[in-house]
């Protein structure tokens, strides 16, 4: 295991971005290493680590070939796949977040690549769009909206009507943006495909896991849940934990590490203090742009120090999960799923103009709402 975890290290050229960028902001702000672990979220590295091993079970059991299977022969032309993928995302994480939304509808993506010709990589980056837009109507949809919903005491109903306009707008936009991109033309399916065999001891194995990780997440006993799937798969399948991509959680590790260095520094505590007093269009692109480097999930985190939880702070975060690839770490945990390089620069031709769209959009649904 050490090998081939070294060479996807040695390729990783987004891990070593972000540890050039911890380098660089260690001389500007107080070196403290022994502060670093705390600056991390280790429940959400715990999570990540569990869906990861779960999912990973799955596609090692052949499920997935046999679910895309069902798919292709329903779906008998690109556009019609491609739009039921992306409003089974959308879907999928307005009541599972969207990592876990992800976390389902990707490998099974990958998986139809096997089967037939579809460009997957654009129908990953639409899936990836539909989470961040999806996840954004309901209080459980995504972390920033978790803390956003305490925060303002609202009802569960009352936070879903207060996003709906957003969220109606950004679902519009994508399907819209889908129908256009993905043809209407005949899957051709692969001559060379096999009938798929598939371990249905795992399938079910891994749904046994599940439970009990989701039970232990529930009762705040993540770690000990991790160990019971993790020593579960080394008996039943060791190869799931081999062939886990463990190299995204040092990803998510530099980064927490680096939004805690970043946020040190001077120059943006001061202008932190003063989001208060911008005025309404001031303080949506100063949510939005701050979301762009350091994630909607810490940007909101470190704007309810100076403002409200409103409806402005609130959609103006959930309009920042688009744009560049570290708006929201759903965008990160899809393309690293899609284990093609080519990707991550075509992800910004459809996200970028999404967030300028987004953010017009929304601007004006809140002037008028």
């Amino acid at each position: 295991m050490s090998i081939p975890l070294f060479r996807a290290l040695a390729r990783d050229h987004f891990l070593h971005l972000l540890l050039i960028i911890g380098v660089a902001l260690c001389f500007f702000v107080p070196f403290s290493p022994a502060r670093w672990p705390g600056a991390i979220d280790w429940h959400t590295i715990i999570t990540l680590s569990g869906l990861m091993l779960l999912t990973k079970g799955v596609e090692l059991s052949g499920y997935f070939d046999v679910l895309g299977r069902r798919m292709v022969r329903r779906f008998h032309n690109e556009r019609r796949l491609a739009m039921f993928m992306v409003l089974a995302a959308a879907l999928l994480s307005t009541f599972l977040t969207n990592d876990v939304a992800l976390f389902i509808v990707v490998p099974l993506t990958i998986t139809l690549k096997k089967l037939c010709e579809i460009p997957v990589n654009r129908l990953i980056i639409f899936e990836a769009l539909a989470v961040n837009a999806g996840s954004l109507l309901t209080p459980i949809g995504n972390p920033q909206n978790i803390l956003l919903w305490g925060r303002s005491g609202l009802s569960f109903p009352a936070f879903i009507w207060q996003m709906t306009p957003l969220a109606l707008a950004m679902m519009a936009t994508l399907l819209v943006l889908c129908w256009f991109c993905f043809p209407n033309k005949a899957l051709n399916y692969h001559s060379g495909a096999h009938t798929a065999d598939w371990q249905p001891r795992l399938v079910w194995s891994c749904l046994g896991f599940y439970l009990v990780f989701i039970t232990a997440l529930e009762l705040k006993q993540e770690l000990w849940g991790l160990a019971l799937i993790a020593t579960g798969f080394l008996l039943l399948a060791r190869r799931v934990v081999l062939s886990v991509d463990w190299t995204l959680l040092l990803v998510f590790i530099a980064m927490f590490i680096d939004v805690h260095l970043l946020i040190q520094l001077p120059a943006l505590h001061s202008v932190l203090t003063s989001t208060s007093q911008l005025s309404p269009s001031g303080l949506w692109l100063a949510a939005i742009g701050l979301s762009q480097f350091i994630s909607n999930v810490p940007a909101t985190i470190l704007l309810l120090n100076y403002v409200p939880p409103d409806t402005l702070l609130a959609w103006a975060v959930n309009v920042g999960g688009f744009g560049l690839l570290p708006g929201s770490l759903a965008n990160l945990i899809a393309l690293r799923m899609a284990n093609d390089r080519r990707i991550w620069w075509r992800f910004h031709l459809y996200s970028l103009p999404m967030l300028l769209w987004a953010a017009a959009v929304g601007y004006g649904l809140f002037l008028f709402r």
